[in-house]
């Protein structure tokens, strides 16, 4: 940006005059003056410009310095007339504290609303309320805050009990009612008074001030320079990449800059992009308005003077200062509200809060923030006032005014309610910043939404608002949203939120009602049902016939606003429901709406008579195949539900004169719902293929669960009730008519299979699915009573039936059972209170989640027609039941289950059961099944028809029961299902049909449920008899006990087959064994290691100890030399030789830091590092890990160039990511795709030097005995380890690579010796088989690849090694002991030795100098150990054995002999022996478990029994096993000449992922009180917290990138490279998920340790379950981690998921 020449020196100059300055002496001045305003304003105007906006950058430090000096200092002066720190006290001392909270919330911060308390959802407490409330023990819901909203701690609106934490519960001896105003004297009044009016118009006028180039009156500056900023300001339209793009065209800034002024603009919406005289500055506007007007409108640019700027700056500021001020006192409070609310002089919404409420939209975000945060602490504090009123209700609401500033605000909001919604729909700034967004903090309050509605007409402003904003009407008045612009759909976005707030205004429904409320509630109705009436019948279809529809039409609009009125519906009809008088007159409204929307009902729509079964009816002739239908009946649903609340209520009993039952037309209820039904049958039947995927997806939103409560149920419902108040064979042929089935079922001679031979295969197969559903809908009208006023039931025992018919499918998680079940307006589905009634919870895993489980005694409730089962869920439920069945031994059938009576109103819907027209539909059917069906006719037909007989034989049952008391019943299903047909036809009846029937060879699967028809009818008939008589009950049981036992002889005979089967396989297993004897005993010879022929070296048959180094190390024989392998590419056996072909393994090589002790080391510059020697704190290491997998050298080559020229063609075709990067030589592994970037070559034991070294020709090729394929194989693996761990260019000619390959091998063991103490598992026997193979690859591999270096390089590395221990003059720098890790160098020094061996002609053998250089190496480990490590404390000590006095005197003698060679520096003195022997051991052990394991794999020696468990003697066992004495101090003693000179913490603790804190809340909690490091205390959107090191980043944000390798990378990917060497584990706090990391081009997601009480993550937060940490899921996360195994996850998740590929990691 070009910055121009300022003069700098004015500040400086001004300095003596800001030191001369007095705040006191201004204050007294303004004390004496006549026009405080004019004073105050030319003191601003004099001194805003000085202190603000004086060049490009702004200068936050100067600013916060100088301006409470300069301009707050006076203010507070003026305003507590003595010393402010003083007054403001007094003032503190003296206020009463609200009970209310009222903590702002920040964004992130978390909220917690109780479930079982809260008024509503929108009741939320912070956090030390929460924890201080009752709340904490009940069912609770934990979100984060989007920012903006309060505490309502206090409020007890809000809460239906438990209104106060502890900190806020009311003082009981409180004379709250004392005025606050009467603590202040009169003057102190008048003083605040005055400086309240004056700064709150100053910046009330400022914010809303227009003009660029001039100020207010009075605020002119005295001297005026030509000094400009160019703003840009924010808008929601361009994106982050459009305004980075423009600026740096613009204003010629770096993409840094660029990128640091947009994320400055979306922050605080506004930023100056440059500074300088007005004409560069236009200059810049012109090209940003030019750059962005192409596609959508400019972004918004203005040219500002410099002073207006400077104003503005303080404005802000002031207001800040105004809401610190009144929370001293809640007096200034309330005369800042005053002041705010006082009319100006142009009348009406002339007062600063209407001013700044009607400028809201034309405000900048940073702006409107900082205002709306006042209004929150000063005006919605109020909460004495709604108390006040609440118990008034009758005063007045002007004398009411006066009193609250709450109600006044309200009062000025609800006057401009439609102007603020428009300015809103009209804004192009999201909902939070708007000022409309306040209504949640008014509306949700139940008095205050009570007295909106009766004094200010709430309901009808807001629903005629929202009528008036959606103007696309069609010729019937309906709504049109067909070809909306962008614009629309994006005005129709904003106007939803109008129903939000009429969803606030409904949320608590009124406990008692008053005329007046009465009144203004139906107004609000009619209102509503004038917007439904505009929604009745919108968006119709016409079923496409011949063609494809073109276009698809506009479908989404029609249902998002269906969804958001769902709860508005059911609320209304709560409302309703909670007075009588109410319900009456809202049902007649909406019949009289109803009937008026179906005043054209007869238009064009012909009257014909249907007749059947010797019925007739007059009816209309209407196909939906052929004419409009409509999916949208909102006026008809709501009448259902109205119609279902009389009867819940009793009043259509209590009341029937003021009902218009009498005028109902029941054909003109059900037509609408009945077309809907028949509508989706039909595209269940596919006769709608041609009208596109828009009808599909309504018809599926119909049935969803957001929808289908206030739509398919009550569709249902008003069925019902028709069909309820008329005659069901009426009912019936209508029915039958609008399926357009009535020709089918109507002939003479429907029985014979109607002549469908010659019909269209198509329409017969239609037909069949038309009757299927129609069937299932009579069976739904029938057996759906679970909704209360239909059927004599209460709410829960809906939701209970929803649960267990879920369950029936399959057991389900907590989560999956929410999301199956309809939420209220409060996000509640009611389940927790049944949910263990039916279902048993069965906890998860280390893995999974948990279940809940149906109880077996639940599943009798189960019905297979339920009618929320979708036709896939129908069929898994089906077949679970079934199967459960026979698993119980029982019959596989699925009677229809036993349902509640139905209301009264409802209750003459039973007799459809016996109607003569569904008999002989039922007849019909039936008679088709008797011949194979050849397709005219199904078995879900049959299936359907035998469930509805079975429901009329289950209902006659209930009837015979309870006519008992009833003493009359006029249900008889039997009777009438007996009766053959009339003549001429003598039909035979449906009982002979059924029992012909059961015995037909093609209806196999019915015979179930056909016998068990028969079997009921069996009981029904003698039941009927019974009934004169005594006998019934003992009948009854008799029948059941025959079954009982016919059922327990079934089971037992299954029971002896099964038992015999289970004979017969045994008996043939044993016979093949002893056949193939010889075979068996082999294959067990080599399972059982104790009986193999590993005998010749088991360590029990061996006469001497085990030793691993030495000159006495184990040997192998001979015959246990070779070593086959089968290679997994070509299938090749192969054996491993040092001279044949090279076999290799996959393997990964990666930095790491998983042990490091220090992560505040710097990396090192890779070109200049040493790593010869290792750091003991491990800071950076390299490490090695593999798959196990075995290939040719050669077959890999090919594999791998394969891969690569597979990529190369890939990127040219497509440039995706794959999950590896072939650059990097990384490929997966053939066999089980681990990812890879390298191979080790697998060498065979390492042969004796002695056996190829021949002591008299030292010719150089004795020294390398590799085949040629194996030393390029040495040399492959070495480069890559050099390449990965030095993050360099390959070099095979480097001497540090060999150094780099040592350390591998070193840092490989360290990491696994640490990993099995972790897991506490035994150093040998437990590793599992690819560790090992690679453990045991690395080490041989480390012993071989000096071969393949310059020989001299080696030796010099090992004389520099070796110098370390045994100082040596030729050799300069050598490290302090104290800085050398011992293991790295002894494995350095043990792998580089046979270099300088070869040199050697003494004779000594190379196992003797292994042993030494551990003798030597402990030593030094031991006075590191003795020189860094000794305890402070002293513990007590224990009584020790001979033995170990010894080692007691020894230590000591040797840690004395310490201190007299540090002289001076000195070690402090210890007197207890048994001390520093207990810290040697523990200090030494990891070092010698590691040596352990490496010369196990050098040298092959099998380890000793003790060390394959875990048990006391492992010290004993490592020694001997090391060859070592188990006083290790001897090994000092022993040498003590030579060993002297060598004088010139431990034990390393295992590194740990951070501990988090076991409630997920209070992560939470620390991430939203985390600020951008670099964005000035701006709240971070995505904190993240590393798990590693604990450190919290800010990421996926453009304000925390840096540069990484050139590339520019977010927080996370840059902290990866200084904390883990590349991998990183984080957890995203808002989004409770783990994110893994490797590299810059590779992440995933993986599920976090944090688990709600139904053993469920909650990845987004979207449920809200309060979350606690899951420790065995944390233990997993941890081992991944230890086990270097992050990199392989990733690389697993990214090939089984591709879109994890795409994402840009490095952006985190």
């Amino acid at each position: 940006m070009a910055a121009v020449e300022t003069d700098r020196d004015a500040p400086s100059a001004l300095c003596s005059e800001f030191l001369n300055f007095s705040a006191k002496d201004t204050a007294a001045k303004w004390l004496q003056v006549s026009n405080l305003p004019k004073e105050v304003y030319q003191h601003l105007a004099c001194y805003v410009p000085k202190i603000y906006c004086l060049g490009p950058n702004l200068n936050p430090q100067n600013e916060d310095l100088l301006a409470p000096l300069l301009l707050q200092s006076p203010l507070e002066w003026y305003l507590c007339g003595e010393e402010p720190s003083v007054g403001l006290a007094k003032l503190e001392q003296n206020n009463q504290p609200s009970q209310l909270c009222g903590h702002v919330f920040k964004v992130g911060e978390p909220t917690y609303s109780c479930r079982e308390c809260a008024a509503d959802p929108t009741c939320v407490l912070c956090m030390q309320c929460f924890l201080g409330s009752v709340h904490k023990e009940h069912r609770y819901r934990m979100t984060t805050s989007g920012g903006g909203g309060f505490c309502d701690c206090g409020d007890t609106e809000a809460w239906k009990k438990g209104p106060y934490c502890q900190k806020h519960e009311p003082n009981i001896s409180d004379s709250s009612q004392k005025d606050p105003l009467a603590n202040l004297s009169d003057e102190m009044i008048a003083r605040t008074y005055n400086v309240f009016s004056i700064i709150l118009k100053y910046a009330v006028d400022m914010l809303t001030w227009e003009k660029e180039d001039e100020l207010p009156e009075g605020l002119e500056p005295p001297a005026r320079g030509d000094t400009y900023y160019c703003m840009l300001f924010n808008d929601e339209v361009h994106t982050y990449e459009q305004v980075i793009y423009t600026l740096q065209k613009a204003v010629n800034c770096t993409q840094k800059e660029a990128v640091s002024f947009a994320t400055t603009v979306d922050r605080d919406g506004r930023k100056s992009v440059r500074f300088g005289d007005f004409q560069f500055c236009e200059q810049a506007k012109s090209v940003i308005v030019r750059n962005t007007s192409r596609q959508t409108k400019p972004l918004r640019v203005q040219v500002m003077h410099s002073s207006v700027v400077a104003h503005q700056c303080f404005a802000l500021k002031a207001l800040t200062w105004l809401g610190q001020i009144i929370r001293y006192s809640d007096a200034l409070r309330r005369i800042l509200c005053q002041v705010g609310l006082q009319r100006g002089p142009e009348g009406e919404n002339s007062s600063l809060v209407d001013t700044l409420m009607l400028c809201d939209s034309k405000m900048w975000k940073g702006a409107r923030n900082v205002y709306h945060q006042l209004f929150m602490s000063s005006l919605l504090m109020d909460t004495k006032y709604k108390k006040l009123f609440y118990r008034q209700s009758h005063t007045p609401l002007l004398s009411l005014l006066l009193l609250s500033p709450l109600l006044c605000l309200l009062h000025h909001c609800l006057q401009n309610y439609e102007r603020l919604q428009s300015d809103y729909v009209k804004d192009d700034h999201d909902r939070e910043f708007s000022v409309t967004d306040l209504s949640v903090q008014m509306f949700t309050v139940p008095s205050l939404a009570r007295m909106l509605i009766t004094e200010e007409n709430l309901m009808t402003t807001i629903i005629r608002t929202f009528m008036d904003h959606l103007r696309h009407r069609d010729l019937h008045g309906h709504f049109q949203f067909e070809r909306y612009t962008a614009q629309q759909a994006f005005k129709f976005r904003r106007v939803q939120s109008l129903i939000g707030d009429l969803k606030y205004v409904l949320i608590s429904r009124p406990t008692e009602w008053t005329d007046q409320l009465r009144e203004k509630y139906l107004e609000g109705f009619s209102a509503f049902l004038e917007l439904l009436k505009c929604m009745q019948g919108m968006d119709p279809v016409v079923r496409q016939v011949g063609q494809h529809i073109e276009m698809e039409p506009e479908w989404e609009a029609a249902f998002t606003l269906q969804m958001k009125l769902t709860h508005i519906i059911s609320m209304m009809q709560e409302w309703c429901s909670s007075d009588e008088r109410v319900l009456i007159e809202a049902y007649k409204k909406c019949l009289s709406a109803l009937t008026h929307c179906h005043s054209g009902f007869t238009d064009g729509e012909q009257p014909i008579t249907l007749s059947m079964c010797g019925h007739s009816v007059d009816t209309i002739r209407y196909c939906v195949s052929q004419e409009k239908v409509s999916i949208h009946l909102p006026l008809s649903r709501l009448l259902a539900g109205l119609h279902a609340l009389l009867s819940k209520t009793e009043v259509a009993y209590r009341f029937p004169e003021l009902l218009p039952l009498s005028e109902l037309s029941p054909p003109m209820l059900i037509e609408h719902p009945l077309r809907c039904l028949v509508l989706c049958a039909q595209v269940h039947a596919g006769m709608w293929r041609r009208n596109g995927f828009s009808l599909v997806n309504q018809i599926y939103y119909y049935h969803n669960v957001k929808c289908r409560v206030e739509m398919f149920d009550k569709d249902l419902s008003m069925l019902q009730a028709g069909a309820s108040m008329m005659d069901p064979n009426h009912f019936l042929m209508i029915m039958l008519s609008r399926f357009e089935l009535y020709h089918i079922f109507s002939s003479a001679d429907c029985r014979k299979r109607y002549n469908r031979e010659n019909a269209n295969k198509d329409v017969v197969q239609q037909n069949n699915t038309l009757i299927e559903e129609m069937l299932h809908l009579v069976i739904m009208i029938v057996g759906e009573r679970y909704t209360a006023g239909v059927g004599q039931v209460e709410c829960f025992d809906e939701i209970r039936r929803e649960i267990v018919h879920q369950l029936c499918i399959r057991p389900m998680a907590h989560s999956e059972l929410v999301k199956a079940l309809p939420e209220n307006e409060n996000k509640e589905t009611g389940m927790e209170r049944v949910i263990d009634s039916v279902a048993l919870f069965k906890k998860p895993g280390v893995t999974g989640k948990g279940l809940y489980k149906l109880r077996p005694e639940s599943a009798k409730m189960f019905n297979l027609y339920f009618h929320h089962y979708s036709r896939a869920d129908q069929s898994k439920a089906e077949e679970a039941q079934r199967k459960i069945k026979r698993q119980n031994g029982e019959d596989s059938v699925l009677p229809p289950p036993v349902l509640p009576r139905f209301c009264p109103l409802f209750a003459s819907l039973v007799n459809i059961l016996q109607c003569d027209v569904l008999l002989g539909i039922l007849g019909a059917v039936l008679q088709w099944a008797m011949e194979p069906s050849g397709g005219h006719w199904s078995e879900s037909m049959l299936q359907r028809v035998l469930h509805l007989i079975g429901m009329g034989l289950v209902e006659e049952q209930q009837h015979l029961l309870s006519s008992a008391e009833d003493n009359d019943t006029n249900f008889n299903f039997t009777l009438k299902i007996s009766r053959p047909g009339e003549a001429p036809a003598n039909t035979p009846s449906i009982l002979a049909l059924l029992e012909t029937l059961q015995n037909a060879p093609h209806l196999e699967v019915h015979k179930d449920m056909i016998r068990w028809i028969l079997k009921v009818k069996l009981i029904q008939i003698s039941l009927q008899m019974a009934l004169l008589s005594d006998w019934m009950y003992v009948y009854v049981q008799t029948v059941r006990d025959k079954d009982k036992a016919e059922r327990k002889r079934k089971a037992e005979m299954a029971r002896l087959r099964r038992e015999k089967i289970m004979a017969q396989m045994s008996e043939m297993q044993r016979h093949f064994i002893n056949e193939n004897k010889e075979l068996f005993q082999q294959s067990l010879e080599e399972l059982d290691p104790s009986t193999s022929s590993t005998l010749e070296h088991s360590p029990s048959s061996c006469d001497s100890t085990l030793f691993c180094v030495g000159p006495r190390r184990w040997r192998a024989g001979g015959s246990d030399r070779r070593q086959v392998v089968t290679c997994i590419l070509c299938q090749e056996e192969q054996e491993i030789r040092i001279d044949g072909k090279a076999m290799v393994l996959a393997a990964f090589v990666q930095r790491s830091t998983v042990m490091s002790k220090n992560r505040k080391r710097p990396p090192h510059n890779p070109d200049k590092y040493d790593p010869l020697f290792m750091h003991p704190d491990l800071s950076f290491g390299t490490h090695t890990g593999s798959c196990g997998h075995i290939m040719h050298s050669h077959c890999w080559q090919r594999y791998f160039e394969a891969v690569q020229a597979k990529e190369q063609r890939r990127q040219q075709r497509l440039r995706v990511h794959t999950s590896y990067d072939v650059e990097n030589g990384e490929f997966l592994c053939p066999l089980c795709e681990c990812l890879s970037n390298t191979v080790i070559p697998l060498l065979s034991e390492q042969p004796d030097l002695s056996q190829w070294l021949n002591i008299t020709s030292l010719q150089m090729k004795a020294l390398n005995p590799y085949s040629s394929t194996i030393k390029e194989m040495l040399t492959t693996f070495g480069t890559a380890t050099y390449k990965v761990g030095l993050k360099v260019h390959p070099n095979e000619q480097d001497p540090r690579v060999p150094i780099m390959c040592w350390g591998s091998c070193a840092y490989t063991i360290q990491s696994i010796e640490r990993l099995l103490v972790d897991e506490e598992k035994p150093l040998f026997g437990s590793l599992p088989c690819r560790q090992d193979d690679c453990l045991s690859s690395l080490t041989r591999f480390g012993s071989a690849c000096w071969t393949v270096s310059s020989h001299a390089t080696v030796q010099n590395h090992f004389i520099r090694l070796l110098a370390a221990l045994v100082p040596d003059p030729r050799v300069e720098n050598t490290p302090c002991i104290l800085d050398i890790d011992m293991f790295h160098l002894l494995v350095s020094l043990v792998l580089s030795h046979p270099a300088v061996f070869s040199l050697d002609s003494s004779g000594l053998s190379a196992d003797t100098a292994q042993l030494y250089f551990l003798h030597l190496v402990t030593v030094a480990h031991i006075v590191q150990i003795l020189l860094s490590s000794v305890p402070e404390e002293v513990q007590m000590e224990q009584e020790s054995g001979g033995a170990e006095r010894e080692e007691e005197e020894k230590v000591c003698m040797f840690y004395n002999t310490l201190r007299t060679f540090l002289g001076e520096l000195g070690l402090r003195e210890v007197d207890s022996g048994w001390h520093l022997w207990c810290c040697v051991k523990a200090g030494i052990l990891p070092y010698l478990r590691a040596a352990a394991l490496f010369f196990h794999y050098l040298n092959g020696a099998p380890a000793p029994p003790e060390l394959h468990t875990l048990g006391v003697g492992e010290w004993e066992a490592l020694c001997g096993y090391l060859c070592l004495p188990s006083n290790l101090l001897q090994l000092f003693y022993n040498n003590r000449e030579l060993m002297e000179p060598v004088l010139h913490g431990f034990p390393r603790e295992s590194n740990h992922l951070i501990e988090l804190p076991g409630d997920y809340s209070a992560l939470i909690n620390q991430a939203s009180s985390f600020t951008c490091p670099k964005s000035g205390g701006d709240k971070s959107r995505a904190p993240t917290l590393c798990l590693v090191c604990g450190a919290m980043l800010c990421s996926q944000s453009y304000c925390c990138q840096s540069e990484l390798e050139g590339v520019d990378v977010g927080a996370c990917t840059a902290h990866t490279f200084a904390c883990g060497a590349g991998v990183g584990i984080f957890l995203r706090v808002r989004e409770s998920q783990v994110l893994f990391l490797a590299g810059k081009t590779k992440g995933c997601f993986y599920a976090p340790p944090y688990l709600d009480d139904y053993g469920e993550t909650d990845q987004g937060l979207r449920r809200g379950n309060p979350l606690h940490l899951c420790q065995e899921r944390y233990r997993k996360i941890q081992k991944l981690w230890r086990q270097h195994s992050i990199t392989e996850e990733i690389g697993h998740a990214q090939e089984a998921n591709q879109t994890l590929v795409g994402i840009d990691w490095q952006h985190l």
